[in-house]
């Protein structure tokens, strides 16, 4: 089958739907199957192909991550997708790029299949700033019923979103298809000892600290503040085991978190490092004993999995969406807000032999639904239905 996605992020950007794409592209293509993928070019203002990737010039957008804005349509773009001849177009998101993926579906009569990755309405404060806001979500919400009835297949990466849907009157089939992940990459066995102490070194970070990791886009709706000030709680009750927070990613909260940091008193023991290239995310991984996570707009949380396939113990912020991932105490830990934070740190600083070998041991366990193979098969199905739909 031939595969055309649609996506407006891609790497070497660095967030879910990047992440989700690039492991779709590569288990397709694994699989025997042709693909293109459009994406934007974040370099300059050409188009070119990389392989089977045809990146897009666009806008650069400096308060949005530095993300590149193109336009909805191409026609060189458009001219190499004919040439391509897709049996089904997958768009993946909702800017220039990916309303062009609805685009060229109609032109080359081919079906369309929509990934609903993003809870749009936790991000309606970057256009609103507060004004207007309970409008922004009403449109945020219309739009989303368009989509539901021009795609020939509607995907959502969990029952979270799904339930979402249900709740604002979509009725159309919706699969639920989570994103795999190519869990060997972080298997803890590939990254030397030698490379984890080379990191701390450059970071400055303690050799013999317990490390509690934040990996990820650095923005106000990831709500590290509260793993901080939670942080700052535990700290004040003078453990006695030596411990560093890391921070790895970029994004628009980064100096706002370093001024908490300074505030709270605790800027010794923090540490950012700032974005990764993406390839080497896994050996950032294994600087930590221990992943904290206190964001609740996750759509399914790929850096859950990940930590966990890393064998970090999952320490999350209550959310519905990790009710099918974190078995509370068993694979992983929750806690509610910043002083439940501080009080189950302790515990779990201190974990060890037998007890610490089985939580990491159950967590991945859990994980396999989150395989490659199982996305694949899920995925083809859902491109199976929606050529079926042509014939």
């Amino acid at each position: 089958m031939k595969i055309a996605i649609f996506s407006d992020t891609y790497p070497p950007e660095i967030n879910g739907v990047a992440t989700s794409c690039r492991n779709l592209y590569r288990t397709l293509t694994a699989h025997g199957q042709e693909v293109r993928v459009v994406t934007t070019n974040p370099w300059n203002e050409e188009l070119f192909e990389d392989g089977d990737i045809i990146r897009i010039p666009g806008i650069k957008l400096k308060k949005l991550y530095g993300y590149r804005a193109a336009p909805f349509f191409n026609r060189h773009a458009m001219n190499l997708i004919h040439d391509f001849h897709p049996d089904v177009i997958h768009s993946q998101h909702d800017a220039g790029i990916g309303q062009f993926g609805f685009i060229a579906a109609g032109r080359l009569n081919v079906p369309v299949v929509y990934t609903f990755h993003t809870m749009y309405e936790d991000y309606t404060y970057y256009a609103t700033k507060g004004f207007l806001d309970r409008a922004a979500k009403g449109i945020v919400r219309q739009y989303i019923h368009h989509k539901s009835k021009t795609a020939d297949e509607f995907i959502c990466p969990s029952n979270k979103i799904k339930e979402y849907m249900r709740s604002i009157g979509i009725d159309s089939y919706v699969s639920v298809i989570p994103t795999g992940i190519d869990f060997a990459a972080f298997d803890k066995k590939k990254t030397s000892r030698k490379t984890v102490l080379d990191l701390k070194k450059k970071f400055g970070i303690p050799t013999n600290a317990y490390v509690i990791l934040s990996l990820g886009r650095v923005a106000k709706e990831k709500s590290i503040d509260i793993c901080l000030r939670g942080y700052a709680k535990y700290l004040e009750g003078k453990p006695s085991r030596e411990t560093a927070f890391v921070v790895v990613g970029g994004g628009p909260a980064l100096s706002e978190l370093k001024r908490l940091a300074a505030k709270l008193g605790i800027d010794k023991r923090v540490y950012f490092v700032g974005p990764v290239n993406p390839d080497e995310v896994p050996k950032y991984y294994q600087l930590g004993n221990c992943f904290v996570s206190a964001s609740i707009t996750e759509t399914q949380g790929l850096t859950f999995m990940e930590a966990m396939a890393s064998s970090l113990v999952l320490f999350a912020r209550y959310d519905d969406t990790l009710l099918g991932t974190i078995k509370d105490g068993s694979n992983g830990f929750f806690f509610i807000d910043e002083d439940d934070f501080a009080r189950k740190l302790p515990s779990i600083v201190s974990l060890s032999g037998g007890r610490l070998q089985a939580i990491k041991d159950n967590a991945l366990a859990s994980i396999e639904p989150y395989s490659l193979e199982r996305f694949y098969t899920n995925v083809m199905e859902v491109y199976g239905r929606a050529v079926k739909k042509g014939w």
